[in-house]
């Protein structure tokens, strides 16, 4: 049992819960508002990470940077992202959802902003790193919607959150074909920022999480939201008197180690690793291809095998049209998951869009590895809140995403480095990551498709079985490991 918890069960006729008040006032108006303001720190994120794979290359001309540099800028990011994403994850599951992504999105902003006014490579890749430091608590966002939804909502809405990522990597490909040509790099770093702006303006409005609140011991707090979601809905909360579970001991990492985790926490862990490492990988390759163009190809004493030299070329207007279509492919992802997470499981969905993609690279095609890449990492944004508890939850996500920014830190020293030496040397590095996160997938202890979140893992725990909150037909599932 974890230290500090205490469970105060009214023992009325009849009691409810947070996962029974969500089922009663179900999806809709509320829903729909919360959806496009935590949408927005998505687009932030997304346009702030699409950024790097433009910014690079003109730096590399216009301050001749060698490769390593250039892939420095790239890594420097995920570095920042990568110390502060279990913070964030931290934050949120001590004192709150809201608090937590509120205050990244406002450093975000703040670094992003000073960002444009780099005078020197030292102070661009500084201020990257502290933008990093910030936008690496954006997965808090997911945190907070996923807490909002009725179960069979959730697969769809998490994926519908997961499009405004690809709406932000194309607002950002649609604002470098602009500004770039005209404006330059500084601009176009000021700029990306705005839907963050857009977010720190509007975030008074955001609610804290019902399910975090009844964690924290604020039920009254709780039972406010839950009666703001039904005004909206048109819906009315079930009679009764809520069940209040406060645990004052939460967000350690060695919660995520116990029996019934620990298989599940690391082999997600490869699983974000993986598909971070892939997903920037082929957004990095494309521009890096599109920058090389006729220096690609050149033939090895009696053995032709292509390779790519480092020598400067200025992305155009032809290279950013094609990076759009490439980062368009992501959509056709997504309607596949919109099919599938709900049909075929989260395990299985995710580990189909890993196998296609390593089957793909060995074709070299750009738009049809982004949109696998993206689907399957939609799907582990899906699963890994749905797989752990409240207490842990934000915790979960931080911890994940932050081992998926090591992939992502690795990644540019192998498409922006190691593949001026080889390109399918390289290609199959990429291939054989995502062939192992498949296997990965179909290995996870848990399948989370029509599963209620959990509010503790500690209400009961037999024999390496643990109870989870109530599902519609009244059953009590349990997690075999």
């Amino acid at each position: 049992m974890y230290v500090g918890l205490r469970v105060v069960i009214f023992l009325l006729f009849n009691d409810t819960n947070t996962y029974d008040a969500l089922e009663s006032v179900g999806f809709g108006i509320f829903q729909w508002k919360i959806s496009l303001l935590t949408g927005l720190s998505w687009i932030g994120d997304a346009m702030e990470m699409m950024i790097l794979s433009i910014l690079g290359p003109q730096l590399h001309c216009e301050w001749s940077l060698p490769g390593y540099q250039v892939a420095l800028i790239t890594s420097v990011v995920f570095i920042g992202m990568g110390f502060s994403s279990p913070v964030w994850g931290n934050v949120s599951d001590k004192y709150g959802r809201k608090i937590g992504l509120t205050i990244c999105m406002c450093w975000t902003l703040y670094y992003g902003l000073l960002s444009a006014f780099s005078p020197l490579y030292g102070w661009l890749l500084g201020l990257r790193g502290l933008v990093g430091f910030g936008i690496g608590g954006a997965p808090q966002s997911v945190t907070l919607y996923s807490e909002f939804l009725p179960v069979k909502a959730r697969g769809i809405c998490i994926t519908l959150i997961g499009a405004f990522w690809s709406l932000g990597a194309v607002f950002e490909v649609l604002l470098a074909l602009w500004v770039m040509p005209t404006l330059g790099w500084r601009w176009l770093l000021g700029l990306s920022a705005a839907p963050v702006a857009v977010f720190v303006c509007f975030c008074y409005w955001l609610p804290e999480s019902p399910r975090f609140d009844v964690q924290s011991g604020h039920k009254e707090k709780a039972i406010a939201t839950l009666a703001r979601i039904a005004e909206d809905n048109g819906k009315t909360l079930p009679q009764g008197t809520l069940v209040d579970y406060k645990q004052n001991d939460r967000g350690h990492i060695k919660d995520l180690f116990t029996p019934q985790y620990w298989r599940t926490t690391l082999l997600l862990w490869f699983i974000w690793f993986a598909n971070a490492f892939s997903y920037y990988g082929i957004v990095l390759l494309t521009t890096e291809l599109f920058q090389a163009g006729d220096l690609c190809g050149v033939t090895q004493g009696a053995k032709s095998e292509p390779q790519c030299r480092s020598e400067c070329k200025y992305l155009t207007s032809d290279d950013y049209k094609d990076l759009l279509w490439t980062t368009l492919a992501e959509f056709p992802g997504l309607l596949v998951i919109l099919l599938a997470v709900d049909y075929l499981g989260r395990k299985k969905s995710m580990a189909i869009f890993c196998f296609s993609y390593a089957e793909t690279a060995a074709y070299s095609n750009g738009d049809a590895l982004q949109a696998f890449i993206s689907g399957g990492y939609q799907v582990v944004f899906i699963y890994t809140p749905e797989v752990f508890p409240t207490e842990i939850r934000a915790l979960a996500m931080g911890t994940s995403s932050a081992v998926a920014r090591i992939g992502a830190l690795i990644t540019p020293f192998v498409a922006q480095v190691m593949l001026r030496t080889s390109v399918p040397f390289t290609l199959s590095v990429y291939c054989s990551c995502s062939l192992l996160a498949g296997i990965a997938s179909l290995i996870l202890p848990i399948e989370t498709c029509g599963r209620g979140l959990q509010e503790s893992s500690v209400i009961q725990e037999t024999g390496g079985q643990t109870a989870t909150s109530r599902q519609p037909n009244g059953t009590t599932p349990s997690m075999v490991q």
